[in-house]
């Protein structure tokens, strides 16, 4: 057990943390500590990750406000049954525990976000269709041959992620789900046949490379500035390193989605790749990308814990017309652009639009839940699903301009036509690039 955990347990134990809205022990735990019901008037958030606990007190339930409960890490062969008496609990995290086994009854009422990424799971049950809040879906890195049909009536449903599975196909009710809006499916039977073939792409070996300091880090790697000389000797150029951590991320498998940002190719409104890495002296895989202005940064920050699926947006935003406008467009025609190219960005969010912070440039970035497109009617259905994820960051975007103007009218109804219920009546990309073209609004 790590100190931190240990002063924390013994704060616990004395009392001193009672009221208590969350509470975290993470890393060492070997036992469910029973002086947590003591907080069963007012826990909210409970983190055990990290330790090697394989069960949950049968009485979990008497948490009656419990809403989160994170056990990633643990060793945990079956998600425990008493979850599911717990009747405020909505978000459950269960990542890489060894979990073979879901039961119905492990599942609460009020479920909106299940994470049970890197696992063993190769069934999952009805259930699992009949929790009306269920939002958001993580299921990457198990051993799933098919999804429950019981799922097609989980119409609030948002976000699923079924990457490095063992799926021969994508159930068509999954498509045809009225909210759907990000996927992923890389690294499955499905997709053997259609992976991209990688393009051609420069070798940048390590000791041409001098990198710098740390730009930023997400769930598959660590962005760096470095120089780059492309001859090992030559004068310099500033450019973005990004170093993979290997391991298995909620959206997928890192090699995939180094894969996936070499074959998008270039194109102005993409991070895109300039390069594969070779040589790393501790065996790392990365990529060399061009290094964005300093003053570019994220246009929202990633979903939280309330927010679910949904970004969270810096209060004191403010865009103009014109300059939602941009961002919008920018948007569209990356992915217009991905879509040509049999590629599905599959996390269209603002939190992976960079953006000048001023005129509305951008670039979408982040490529680690794509997938490529497959061959049939299931393309098309997959691009209007990421039209929803548009029509979204499209409302966004209008939400923040700081007056409902004459010129944003067309742009809601553009939005409307993106997020309607029926995925068969979206607009298609390209044909909202070419949309989008003839509702520039005014400049301020």
């Amino acid at each position: 057990m790590n100190a931190a955990t240990r002063d924390r347990l013994q704060a616990l134990r004395r009392g001193d943390l009672a009221g208590a809205r969350e509470l975290r022990l993470t890393g060492g735990l070997t036992e469910f500590p029973p002086e947590i019901f003591g907080l069963a008037d007012t826990l909210e958030v409970l983190d055990l990750s990290g330790g090697t606990l394989t069960a949950l007190p049968d009485d979990l339930g008497r948490l009656a406000k419990l809403r989160v409960i994170f056990c990633s890490g643990n060793r945990f062969e079956r998600l425990p049954p008493a979850l599911g008496d717990c009747a405020a609990l909505s978000q459950i995290g269960f990542r890489a525990t060894g979990l073979s086994e879901v039961p119905g009854e492990a599942l609460p009422p009020l479920l909106r976000w299940l994470t049970l990424t890197d696992n063993r799971i190769a069934h999952l049950p009805e259930a699992l269709g009949e929790r009306p809040f269920l939002q958001k879906l993580m299921l990457s890195g198990n051993r799933l041959r098919t999804l429950p049909a019981g799922l097609a009536a989980a119409s609030n449903l948002e976000l699923v992620r079924l990457a490095a599975n063992a799926l021969d196909a994508l159930p068509p009710w999954l498509l045809a789900l009225p909210r759907l809006a990000w996927i992923s499916f890389a690294g499955n039977p499905l997709a053997r046949e259609t992976e991209a073939a990688e393009m051609e792409t420069e070798t940048v070996p390590w000791t041409h490379l001098e990198p710098g300091a740390l730009l930023g880090e997400g769930a598959s790697g660590r962005v760096y500035r470095a120089l780059w000389r492309a001859d090992g000797t030559g004068a310099p150029r500033a450019v973005a390193l990004k170093l993979f951590k290997g391991a298995m991320t909620s959206d997928g498998l890192p090699e995939r989605e180094m894969a996936a940002c070499i074959a998008a190719g270039v194109h102005p409104n993409l991070t895109g790749a300039l390069g594969r890495l070779a040589g790393h002296p501790e065996g790392l895989h990365g990529l060399v990308m061009p290094l964005l202005p300093e003053q570019w940064r994220g246009l929202a920050g990633p979903p939280s814990l309330e927010s679910c699926s949904r970004d969270v947006y810096d209060p004191g935003l403010r865009l103009e017309p014109v300059v939602a406008w941009r961002i919008a467009s920018a948007a569209a025609e990356a992915c217009a652009h991905l879509h040509a190219n049999r590629l599905l960005h599959g996390d269209l969010y603002g939190h992976n639009v960079l953006w000048d912070g001023a005129e509305g440039a951008a670039v979408l970035s982040d490529f680690g839940a794509a997938s490529v497109l497959p061959d049939g009617p299931d393309r098309l259905a997959l691009q209007r699903i990421e039209v929803r994820a548009w029509g979204l960051l499209l409302g966004e975007l209008i939400d923040r301009c700081p007056v409902e103007a004459h010129s944003l009218g067309a742009l809601r109804a553009l939005e409307r036509d993106c997020v309607q219920a029926d995925p068969r009546a979206r607009p298609l990309m390209a044909e909202l690039c070419s949309a989008l073209a003839g509702l520039h609004p005014t400049e301020p």
